[in-house]
Protein backbone atom coordinates (compact mmCIF):
# COMPACT_ATOMS: atom_id res chain seq x y z
CA UNK A 1 0.00 0.00 0.00
CA UNK A 2 1.22 3.68 -0.97
CA UNK A 3 1.55 4.99 2.64
CA UNK A 4 0.72 8.56 1.61
CA UNK A 5 -2.73 7.28 0.71
CA UNK A 6 -4.96 6.52 3.64
CA UNK A 7 -6.60 3.71 4.57
CA UNK A 8 -10.44 3.86 4.95
CA UNK A 9 -12.05 4.50 8.73
CA UNK A 10 -15.19 4.47 10.54
CA UNK A 11 -15.67 7.31 13.10
CA UNK A 12 -18.52 7.62 15.24
CA UNK A 13 -19.49 10.96 16.37
CA UNK A 14 -22.02 10.88 19.68
CA UNK A 15 -24.19 13.76 20.96
CA UNK A 16 -24.57 13.40 24.41
CA UNK A 17 -27.34 16.20 24.63
CA UNK A 18 -28.82 15.74 21.04
CA UNK A 19 -27.33 19.59 20.06
CA UNK A 20 -25.03 18.98 17.14
CA UNK A 21 -23.39 22.67 18.06
CA UNK A 22 -23.08 21.02 22.11
CA UNK A 23 -20.34 18.43 23.34
CA UNK A 24 -19.21 15.83 20.61
CA UNK A 25 -17.63 12.93 21.41
CA UNK A 26 -16.00 11.28 18.41
CA UNK A 27 -14.06 7.74 18.26
CA UNK A 28 -12.48 5.97 15.76
CA UNK A 29 -14.02 2.33 16.15
CA UNK A 30 -11.02 -0.15 15.80
CA UNK A 31 -9.08 2.28 18.64
CA UNK A 32 -9.08 3.26 22.15
CA UNK A 33 -8.88 7.19 22.06
CA UNK A 34 -12.17 9.30 22.73
CA UNK A 35 -11.99 12.97 21.48
CA UNK A 36 -14.53 15.51 22.93
CA UNK A 37 -15.46 18.57 21.75
CA UNK A 38 -16.48 20.94 24.48
CA UNK A 39 -17.92 24.67 23.39
CA UNK A 40 -16.94 27.06 26.58
CA UNK A 41 -20.49 27.94 27.15
CA UNK A 42 -21.70 24.02 27.84
CA UNK A 43 -17.91 23.24 29.80
CA UNK A 44 -20.38 21.80 32.88
CA UNK A 45 -22.01 19.48 30.68
CA UNK A 46 -18.37 18.26 30.48
CA UNK A 47 -17.57 18.41 34.12
CA UNK A 48 -20.66 16.33 35.17
CA UNK A 49 -19.17 13.16 32.94
CA UNK A 50 -16.89 10.65 34.26
CA UNK A 51 -14.45 11.27 31.64
CA UNK A 52 -13.95 15.19 33.41
CA UNK A 53 -11.73 12.77 35.99
CA UNK A 54 -9.17 11.18 33.70
CA UNK A 55 -5.96 11.98 32.88
CA UNK A 56 -5.96 13.46 29.36
CA UNK A 57 -4.34 15.89 27.00
CA UNK A 58 -6.42 18.68 26.07
CA UNK A 59 -5.98 21.75 23.33
CA UNK A 60 -7.58 25.28 23.97
CA UNK A 61 -8.58 26.82 20.68
CA UNK A 62 -9.55 30.76 20.05
CA UNK A 63 -9.68 33.51 17.75
CA UNK A 64 -8.09 36.71 17.25
CA UNK A 65 -8.64 40.13 16.24
CA UNK A 66 -4.68 40.58 15.74
CA UNK A 67 -3.69 37.52 13.48
CA UNK A 68 -5.30 35.15 10.76
CA UNK A 69 -3.99 32.13 12.68
CA UNK A 70 -6.47 30.43 15.39
CA UNK A 71 -5.03 30.48 19.11
CA UNK A 72 -4.47 27.32 20.85
CA UNK A 73 -2.93 26.69 24.07
CA UNK A 74 -2.19 22.53 24.37
CA UNK A 75 -1.51 21.08 27.95
CA UNK A 76 -1.73 18.10 29.84
CA UNK A 77 -3.18 16.85 33.10
CA UNK A 78 -4.31 13.72 35.69
CA UNK A 79 -7.74 15.50 36.61
CA UNK A 80 -9.12 17.13 33.35
CA UNK A 81 -12.51 19.20 35.52
CA UNK A 82 -9.65 20.71 37.89
CA UNK A 83 -7.21 21.74 35.29
CA UNK A 84 -9.81 22.99 32.96
CA UNK A 85 -11.40 24.83 35.87
CA UNK A 86 -7.82 26.60 36.70
CA UNK A 87 -7.96 27.83 32.58
CA UNK A 88 -10.84 29.66 33.24
CA UNK A 89 -8.74 32.87 33.51
CA UNK A 90 -7.51 32.41 30.01
CA UNK A 91 -10.06 34.68 28.05
CA UNK A 92 -8.81 33.37 24.29
CA UNK A 93 -10.36 30.37 24.10
CA UNK A 94 -13.63 29.66 23.11
CA UNK A 95 -13.69 25.28 22.62
CA UNK A 96 -11.63 22.80 24.36
CA UNK A 97 -11.19 19.35 22.85
CA UNK A 98 -10.05 16.73 25.55
CA UNK A 99 -8.29 13.42 24.64
CA UNK A 100 -8.78 10.68 26.50
CA UNK A 101 -8.78 6.76 26.88
CA UNK A 102 -11.71 4.69 26.42
CA UNK A 103 -10.81 2.08 28.52
CA UNK A 104 -8.92 4.89 31.21
CA UNK A 105 -5.43 3.71 30.19
CA UNK A 106 -3.71 6.27 29.57
CA UNK A 107 -1.15 7.22 32.44
CA UNK A 108 0.76 10.14 32.89
CA UNK A 109 3.56 9.47 31.01
CA UNK A 110 1.57 9.00 28.49
CA UNK A 111 0.17 12.41 28.38
CA UNK A 112 3.43 14.17 28.89
CA UNK A 113 4.96 12.52 26.16
CA UNK A 114 2.07 13.23 23.58
CA UNK A 115 1.96 17.16 25.26
CA UNK A 116 5.55 17.65 24.10
CA UNK A 117 4.79 15.58 20.78
CA UNK A 118 1.87 18.20 20.26
CA UNK A 119 3.33 21.46 20.74
CA UNK A 120 6.74 20.27 18.51
CA UNK A 121 5.05 19.57 15.79
CA UNK A 122 2.30 22.22 16.11
CA UNK A 123 4.85 24.68 16.07
CA UNK A 124 6.42 23.39 13.26
CA UNK A 125 3.52 23.15 11.33
CA UNK A 126 2.27 26.54 11.70
CA UNK A 127 -1.40 26.76 11.60
CA UNK A 128 -2.26 27.96 15.02
CA UNK A 129 -0.54 30.59 17.02
CA UNK A 130 0.74 28.84 19.72
CA UNK A 131 0.18 30.48 23.44
CA UNK A 132 2.19 27.80 25.64
CA UNK A 133 4.94 29.13 26.97
CA UNK A 134 7.15 26.25 26.88
CA UNK A 135 6.87 22.97 25.26
CA UNK A 136 5.79 20.65 27.99
CA UNK A 137 8.34 17.95 29.28
CA UNK A 138 9.15 14.87 28.05
CA UNK A 139 9.40 12.37 30.44
CA UNK A 140 12.00 9.21 30.42
CA UNK A 141 9.67 6.68 27.98
CA UNK A 142 10.34 3.36 28.03
CA UNK A 143 10.04 2.33 23.69
CA UNK A 144 7.18 -0.23 24.63
CA UNK A 145 4.99 2.63 25.66
CA UNK A 146 6.61 5.28 22.72
CA UNK A 147 5.18 3.04 20.19
CA UNK A 148 1.65 3.40 22.25
CA UNK A 149 2.22 6.93 22.68
CA UNK A 150 3.26 7.19 18.89
CA UNK A 151 -0.31 5.03 17.96
CA UNK A 152 -2.60 7.61 20.49
CA UNK A 153 -1.24 10.56 18.32
CA UNK A 154 -2.25 8.99 14.74
CA UNK A 155 -5.58 8.71 16.23
CA UNK A 156 -5.70 11.92 17.59
CA UNK A 157 -4.70 13.40 14.53
CA UNK A 158 -7.37 11.49 12.55
CA UNK A 159 -10.04 12.87 15.45
CA UNK A 160 -9.02 16.46 15.61
CA UNK A 161 -9.11 17.32 11.55
CA UNK A 162 -11.81 15.03 11.71
CA UNK A 163 -13.65 17.82 14.47
CA UNK A 164 -12.58 20.79 12.14
CA UNK A 165 -9.03 21.28 13.75
CA UNK A 166 -6.07 20.50 11.31
CA UNK A 167 -3.18 21.29 13.85
CA UNK A 168 -0.63 18.62 12.98
CA UNK A 169 -1.45 18.65 8.99
CA UNK A 170 1.15 20.37 7.48
CA UNK A 171 0.79 23.02 4.78
CA UNK A 172 4.32 22.97 3.45
CA UNK A 173 4.21 20.34 0.06
CA UNK A 174 7.37 19.34 0.66
CA UNK A 175 6.58 17.55 3.86
CA UNK A 176 3.63 15.58 2.74
CA UNK A 177 5.48 12.11 2.00
CA UNK A 178 8.30 13.08 4.59
CA UNK A 179 9.48 11.88 8.30
CA UNK A 180 10.78 15.24 9.98
CA UNK A 181 12.48 14.98 13.18
CA UNK A 182 12.40 18.30 15.97
CA UNK A 183 15.25 19.55 17.60
CA UNK A 184 15.24 19.03 21.17
CA UNK A 185 17.38 20.55 23.94
CA UNK A 186 20.59 18.41 24.94
CA UNK A 187 18.80 16.96 28.05
CA UNK A 188 15.68 15.70 26.01
CA UNK A 189 15.56 13.25 23.09
CA UNK A 190 14.25 14.03 19.77
CA UNK A 191 10.63 13.90 18.79
CA UNK A 192 9.89 12.32 15.06
CA UNK A 193 6.80 14.27 14.06
CA UNK A 194 5.61 12.30 10.93
CA UNK A 195 2.38 14.04 10.01
CA UNK A 196 -0.66 11.74 8.77
CA UNK A 197 -0.50 12.02 5.11
CA UNK A 198 -4.45 12.67 4.28
CA UNK A 199 -4.11 12.92 0.81
CA UNK A 200 -1.36 12.32 -2.07
CA UNK A 201 0.92 14.60 -2.96
CA UNK A 202 -1.14 17.17 -3.90
CA UNK A 203 -0.82 18.69 -8.04
CA UNK A 204 0.66 21.99 -8.22
CA UNK A 205 -0.75 24.98 -9.88
CA UNK A 206 0.70 28.26 -11.56
CA UNK A 207 -0.28 31.91 -11.31
CA UNK A 208 1.71 34.40 -13.71
CA UNK A 209 0.99 37.63 -13.77
CA UNK A 210 2.51 41.42 -14.11
CA UNK A 211 4.64 41.29 -11.40
CA UNK A 212 3.28 38.30 -9.66
CA UNK A 213 4.61 34.47 -10.15
CA UNK A 214 3.45 32.28 -7.87
CA UNK A 215 2.85 28.38 -7.14
CA UNK A 216 0.70 26.49 -4.29
CA UNK A 217 -2.25 23.88 -4.25
CA UNK A 218 -5.93 23.27 -3.67
CA UNK A 219 -6.38 20.86 -0.66
CA UNK A 220 -9.86 20.77 1.37
CA UNK A 221 -9.14 23.29 3.48
CA UNK A 222 -8.78 26.21 0.35
CA UNK A 223 -5.52 27.14 -1.46
CA UNK A 224 -2.31 27.36 -0.26
CA UNK A 225 0.29 29.56 -2.03
CA UNK A 226 3.89 28.81 -1.34
CA UNK A 227 6.48 30.01 0.40
CA UNK A 228 8.96 31.82 -2.28
CA UNK A 229 5.79 32.96 -4.52
CA UNK A 230 6.17 36.47 -5.64
CA UNK A 231 2.86 38.79 -5.59
CA UNK A 232 2.69 41.96 -7.10
CA UNK A 233 2.63 45.28 -5.10
CA UNK A 234 0.30 47.33 -7.38
CA UNK A 235 -3.33 46.66 -6.54
CA UNK A 236 -6.12 48.09 -8.25
CA UNK A 237 -9.70 49.19 -7.40
CA UNK A 238 -11.04 46.22 -8.68
CA UNK A 239 -9.00 44.04 -5.73
CA UNK A 240 -11.31 45.96 -3.07
CA UNK A 241 -11.22 46.75 0.52
CA UNK A 242 -10.76 43.26 1.19
CA UNK A 243 -7.91 42.68 -0.66
CA UNK A 244 -6.48 45.81 0.50
CA UNK A 245 -6.66 44.94 3.74
CA UNK A 246 -5.25 41.53 3.32
CA UNK A 247 -2.24 42.61 1.91
CA UNK A 248 -1.83 45.23 4.59
CA UNK A 249 -2.16 42.46 7.14
CA UNK A 250 0.42 39.76 5.42
CA UNK A 251 3.18 42.71 5.19
CA UNK A 252 2.49 43.78 9.13
CA UNK A 253 2.56 39.76 9.99
CA UNK A 254 6.19 39.96 8.14
CA UNK A 255 4.59 37.51 5.93
CA UNK A 256 5.20 39.49 2.81
CA UNK A 257 8.84 40.88 2.12
CA UNK A 258 10.22 43.13 -0.03
CA UNK A 259 11.47 41.03 -3.20
CA UNK A 260 11.88 44.61 -5.28
CA UNK A 261 10.15 47.64 -6.46
CA UNK A 262 7.53 45.69 -7.79
CA UNK A 263 6.68 42.74 -6.17
CA UNK A 264 6.63 41.34 -2.13
CA UNK A 265 8.24 38.01 -1.28
CA UNK A 266 5.87 35.04 0.26
CA UNK A 267 8.22 34.31 3.55
CA UNK A 268 5.97 31.13 4.49
CA UNK A 269 3.22 29.08 2.77
CA UNK A 270 -0.05 30.74 3.34
CA UNK A 271 -3.89 29.04 3.35
CA UNK A 272 -6.24 31.12 1.79
CA UNK A 273 -10.01 30.30 2.04
CA UNK A 274 -11.04 30.44 -1.46
CA UNK A 275 -8.89 30.12 -4.95
CA UNK A 276 -9.97 33.27 -5.95
CA UNK A 277 -8.89 35.05 -2.61
CA UNK A 278 -5.28 33.40 -3.29
CA UNK A 279 -5.50 34.52 -7.17
CA UNK A 280 -6.18 38.08 -6.09
CA UNK A 281 -4.07 39.06 -3.59
CA UNK A 282 -0.86 37.17 -6.09
CA UNK A 283 -2.10 39.71 -8.98
CA UNK A 284 -3.31 42.18 -7.13
CA UNK A 285 -6.61 42.61 -9.33
CA UNK A 286 -9.98 40.69 -9.13
CA UNK A 287 -9.71 37.33 -10.57
CA UNK A 288 -11.89 34.23 -10.75
CA UNK A 289 -9.05 31.70 -9.03
CA UNK A 290 -10.42 28.48 -10.37
CA UNK A 291 -9.82 30.21 -14.26
CA UNK A 292 -6.49 31.57 -13.02
CA UNK A 293 -4.40 29.15 -11.08
CA UNK A 294 -3.41 26.32 -13.82
CA UNK A 295 -1.22 23.12 -13.41
CA UNK A 296 1.92 22.07 -15.73
CA UNK A 297 -0.43 20.86 -18.56
CA UNK A 298 -2.08 24.33 -18.90
CA UNK A 299 -5.86 22.83 -17.12
CA UNK A 300 -7.25 25.48 -15.12
CA UNK A 301 -8.60 24.19 -10.77
CA UNK A 302 -11.86 23.90 -12.71
CA UNK A 303 -10.60 21.82 -15.17
CA UNK A 304 -9.19 19.44 -12.58
CA UNK A 305 -11.77 19.66 -9.55
CA UNK A 306 -14.45 20.25 -11.10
Amino acid sequence: MNPSIPSAKTIQIYLPKGNPRGLRLAEMTTRTVRLIEIPRIHINDFFAMPDANQVGLYFLVGDSDSTDKPLLYIGQTGDLKRRLNQHSEKNFWTRAFVMLSTNNTMTQTHALYMEHKAIATAVEVGRYEIKNGNNGNLPHTPEPLKADCEELFHTLDVLLSTLGQPIFESLSISRFNNVTTVAAPANQVAIQTDKIPHHSEPILFYCKAIDAEAQGYYNDDGFVVLAGSLLRKKQINSVGKWGTRKQEEMIISNLLVEYDSKSYKLKEDYLFKTPSGAAQIVTGRNANGWLVWKNKAGQTLDNVYR
